[in-house]
């Protein structure tokens, strides 16, 4: 009899507990959402081709480019340059054929304990630093921080982020642009275009561990749960958004590690602006001293991915009106 009285009150005791583990989960992830944690401020200089400083423009500004091509990177001085060469060989290409193209790459050095900056100084050099500018940060943010410091100041009508590795392919641009005029951007000039890597994930699939394979679909699982809808692949690097877009989703952007491609699709279906994603082009690059631990990079993307959740729903964070600073 004692062992059946005490089934329901072991029962009633791990409800409660789940419910104070619940209860804490929400309480940390609203306070810690309301602590004013450095946030990056949108730089004030970039570096000339001579190492000089030059004030930085603001997306709140015109357009006076016709694409930004904005790409993080952090201790990349070994994979940035086969990148920018691909790009720059693409970008050059393209102007020549149509000389009202005009563009920008701006490369944001996150905080790097290399020679990025000198790498990508070069291609200033060669290029004139009104089509290659350099942004070095003293700190590093994270890759939203970066891709956020380096949209904030593009001059683009539309404006690219690339990975620094160059896994897509560049060229992959006309369709992911193509995809977007598709979306027929009004009112407001609104539309992003994902570039993805759904169409490979039976193939991946095979050369994955069933470890991998298993932290994948639970990382897939929660972005559908928690923040977003419709989109197969939201960590894709290579996103192109128009102007108004991009300043209407990284004003309200807080994450600024690797979960920021999950928020920035949330903030925009949150503001109902259409998304298309396309396949892309990749090629898994690897990294000379991985950043990412499997394990630990997919268990700190699922806690930032319920964090998202609930900071909004608790109010902790805001979808923010594009505000311009001094």
């Amino acid at each position: 009899l004692a062992t059946l009285a005490s089934g329901p009150l072991v029962f009633g005791a791990l409800v409660a507990l789940a419910a104070l583990l619940l209860l804490l989960m929400v309480l940390v992830a609203h306070v810690t959402g309301k602590m004013n944690f450095p946030r990056g401020q949108e730089q004030k200089y970039f570096l000339t081709s001579t190492g000089e400083n030059e004030h930085s423009p603001s997306l709140h500004d015109p357009p006076s480019r016709e694409l930004s091509v904005v790409i993080p990177a952090y201790n990349e001085e070994l994979r940035i340059p086969l990148m920018l060469d691909e790009a720059m060989q693409y970008l050059e290409n393209r102007q020549k054929k149509d000389s009202s193209f005009t563009y920008e790459v701006i490369v944001v050095n996150d905080g790097s304990k290399d020679q990025t900056t000198e790498v990508a100084m070069g291609y200033t050099r060669e290029y004139g630093p009104d089509k290659v500018r350099v942004m070095t940060l003293v700190k590093n943010l994270g890759k939203g921080g970066a891709v956020r410091m380096g949209a904030m100041i593009s001059r683009g009508k539309l404006v690219l982020m690339a990975d620094a590795d160059g896994a897509t392919k560049f060229s992959d641009l006309e369709k992911v642009e193509a995809a977007l005029w598709d979306l027929s951007p009004k009112p407001g000039n609104m539309a992003i275009s994902c570039g993805s890597r759904a169409h490979l994930e039976k193939a991946s699939i095979a050369q994955r561990s069933v470890f991998r394979t298993f932290l994948m679909y639970g990382f897939h699982f929660l972005v559908w749960f928690f923040c977003v809808r419709g989109i197969k692949d939201t960590q894709c690097g290579f996103k192109l958004f128009t102007r108004e877009a991009a300043l209407k989703t990284f004003s309200s952007l807080h994450v600024e590690r690797w979960a920021f491609d999950v928020e920035l699709l949330y903030i925009a279906q949150c503001f109902k602006i259409p998304i298309a994603e396309v396949a892309v082009n990749w090629t898994e690059i690897e990294a000379p001293g991985s950043k990412l631990v499997p394990f630990w990079s997919w268990l700190q993307m699922g806690r930032d991915l319920i964090f998202i959740r609930l900071r909004y729903l608790t109010g902790a964070w805001k979808l923010e009106p594009p505000r311009k600073t001094d």
